[in-house]
């Protein structure tokens, strides 16, 4: 089967049937994308229950349908956040309160220590910019929607947050995004390193045709460094993102081809979230249920890509995650710039 986690599928079958590990081998297939969900132990439970009932092999496989409204849902989180700047314009203050349901409660009660889920917090606990007060706070509230592991974890939404954020705060100052945030990155030059070289290569600050505007973001997952610049127009109230320029350091290079695709895939995965990704629930079950209902990014709507790869010799960081939290905040910052409207919820909706 195509399982993330080939040892608790072992231990599933031999909790179900009582057979000893000898006797239980798991044969991993492709998975076909896995990003977390093929981490559950649902539907090796299916396969099991299903042939020690019949006494026979059996081949199970879920609808598209099945999928979606049987799914371990991205946390959604609601965040509060304040900015306090000194008599220079600079900010000094950063307070960000999170409220949300805990991945780990379900599938690792034990690592989640005094009701903090690190899940909750990473991409927001790590900010690196030069704010001398921050304070980051969890309350864990869980409303019964199973949740689970998704593409980059709590980096995903919580780059979102920070970065929308800090684009607001530099609007606020009338501060250029890109500046400020080398000026807080002082300490951080791997950020800092990523984050002018997409500005560079996406011409940060010439000029772009009319009704385009460039957004940035950066973040650091899973020990890897990446910014990205999108470029964005809006028509009808729809959002069009013509190009992506990302950097990333990943440390030291062992296929420049894999970290180039795995940036690529990043980008699409993030956009799909950002633009349509909505799971909606009424009378306790999800509404959507095909790729009518919830789409995938078409190849119409695909922008151009460029990725540029740090030449590093520290240690290797991941290149499958961290290419995703950067696209929607780079996104919704050039809505933004074009609208005057912050953007503080996915996917993103436009008023008429």
């Amino acid at each position: 089967m195509p399982t993330q986690a080939q040892c608790s599928t072992q231990q599933t079958a031999i909790r179900i049937t009582g057979l000893p590990a000898t006797a239980v081998k798991v044969h991993t297939t492709y998975l076909g994308g896995g990003f977390g969900r093929r981490s559950e132990q649902d539907f090796v439970t299916d396969a099991v229950e299903l042939s020690q009932a019949t006494g026979a092999p059996v081949k199970v496989m879920w609808t598209r349908e099945d999928d979606i409204q049987h799914d371990y849902y991205r946390p959604a989180t609601y965040n509060k956040l304040i900015g306090g700047v000194d008599a220079d314009g600079v900010p000094v203050a950063w307070h960000h309160q999170i409220a949300g349901p805990s991945i780990l409660a379900r599938v690792a009660p034990n690592a989640v220590k005094s009701g903090l889920d690190r899940t909750a917090t990473e991409g927001a606990a790590n900010l690196p910019y030069a704010i001398a007060n921050q304070f980051v706070g969890y309350a864990m509230v869980n409303p019964g929607v199973p949740v689970g592991f998704w593409r980059s974890v709590g980096s995903s939404q919580n780059a979102f947050i920070t970065e929308c954020f800090f684009d607001e705060l530099a609007a606020t100052l009338g501060k250029d995004p890109f500046e400020l945030r080398r000026l807080l990155l002082t300490e951080h030059p791997r950020h800092k390193a990523v984050l002018e070289r997409a500005a560079e290569k996406a011409g940060w600050g010439s000029a772009l045709p009319e009704g385009r505007a460039r957004g940035i973001a950066v973040a650091e997952s899973f020990g890897s460094y990446v910014a990205q610049v999108a470029e964005v127009s809006i028509h009808n109230q729809q959002v069009r993102v013509h190009r992506v320029v990302c950097a990333i350091d990943c440390g030291m290079i062992v296929n420049p081809d894999t970290i180039e695709a795995q940036m690529e895939s990043g980008i699409v995965y993030g956009l799909s979230a950002a633009l349509s990704g909505e799971i909606t629930i009424a009378g306790g079950r999800v509404q959507q249920g095909n790729f009518d209902e919830y789409p995938m990014l078409r190849i119409d709507e695909m922008p151009a890509v460029e990725v540029h790869i740090m030449p590093s010799t520290a240690q290797p960081g991941g290149v499958g995650e961290p290419g995703t939290p950067p696209i929607a905040p780079a996104v919704a910052n050039a809505v933004f710039a074009l609208t005057g409207k912050p953007v503080r919820r996915l996917p993103i909706r436009l008023e008429a």
